[in-house]
């Protein structure tokens, strides 16, 4: 083995250490060479997101469910959080528990019955569950605001440390994005996780070999549900204002594309699809009016070109160019 290939196989076996610490290492840097707050309040929209979708792709991902009603549960956190702090006077961090506690019980609930039905008539189902909970925003305007939102929710702070610009954001956001990224990959190489791999590719066997196919589901459906809870109230906190336009149907079948988009069954493919599908109308300013249009477009192409997602696809490429060439030298 030449110097090369073991410096290449050290970092095969290192990856999700190296790429953590590059990761990390980027973002605490990343605002000592970028002071535009409007780009600043861009990636810190992505890793509200990051959170949200690294949650749907377990669930759409490694259990083969789907989802088309996540919105409803990022909204829940975040007019959760906003009543719970400004209606009541409630302290903001265990506001925030405490809302994502609400939430994993309502998940709960909606999911004991939802679950039982799988494919299409789930999607309907959860889409259903969207269209609640958005129109309770709407009409139930003398608790949310209705229509013209919810304004005046307090920034986050510890003791006189006050989470109010661009850069103090991005350090919090971000924190709790890989914190969610660190969880789901843990959870993912766990007995959990390999239950959960099984259970994606054929119920009957995965139950043969033990796993309580029912129970998984409704604890995925849960702890994907939390994580969108703790985005709301992140995003809640972050622009100190919410509107139901936030957590409409549109805004669900936008995060199941960036799941999609990234790579189903991928972690890091969350963060690819959530930064491309935030980043992408930026971009493409012609398009900006049309979002959900290019969404779609995007949606298609990876769906015809890389059916598994960008982060899975371009992996397998580059691994099967590696093999290959291993293959030639091999051969000569």
């Amino acid at each position: 083995m030449t110097d090369k290939e073991k410096i290449l196989y050290f970092i095969y076996l290192h990856r999700t250490g190296l790429t953590v610490t590059a990761l990390t290492l980027a973002l605490v840097l990343f605002p000592l060479y970028e002071d535009n707050p409007y780009t600043l309040g861009l990636t810190n929209l992505i890793a509200i997101y990051v959170i949200i979708v690294v949650g749907l792709n377990l669930f759409i991902g490694y259990a083969g469910q789907i989802s088309l009603g996540h919105a409803a549960f990022f909204g829940l956190g975040a007019y959760g959080s906003a009543i719970a702090t400004v209606t009541f006077g409630l302290p903001a961090w265990p506001a925030m528990v405490g809302v994502a506690l609400l939430v994993a019980l309502v998940a709960l609930l909606v999911g004991i019955p939802t679950l039982r039905l799988s494919g299409h008539y789930l999607a309907m189902a959860t889409l259903g569950c969207n269209i609640v909970v958005h129109t309770i925003m709407l009409q139930w305007d003398q608790v949310t605001g209705g229509p013209s939102g919810f304004p005046g929710i307090p920034f986050l702070s510890i003791g006189g440390f006050v989470f109010d610009d661009e850069v103090r954001l991005h350090y919090l956001l971000w924190s709790f994005a890989l914190l969610a990224l660190l969880l789901a990959l843990n959870l993912v190489r766990s007995g959990v996780g390999r239950g959960l791999a099984a259970l994606a590719g054929d119920e009957t066997a995965a139950a043969a070999l033990g796993v309580d196919i029912r129970r998984a589901k409704i604890k995925v459906f849960v702890l994907s549900a939390v994580f969108a809870s703790i985005a709301g109230s992140l995003f809640a906190h972050c622009y100190s204002f919410i509107s139901p336009d936030s957590f409409d149907i549109f805004a669900s079948t936008d995060l199941a594309i960036m799941v999609v988009v990234g790579g189903m069954g991928s972690i890091w493919g969350s963060l690819i699809g959530a930064g491309l599908l935030t980043l992408l109308p930026e971009w493409i300013d012609v398009f900006e009016n049309y979002k959900d249009l290019v969404h779609g477009l995007v949606l298609v192409l990876i769906l015809m070109f890389l059916p598994r997602g960008l982060m899975t696809g371009l992996y397998e490429m580059i691994r099967n160019r590696w093999v290959l060439k291993g293959q030639k030298n091999a051969a000569s």
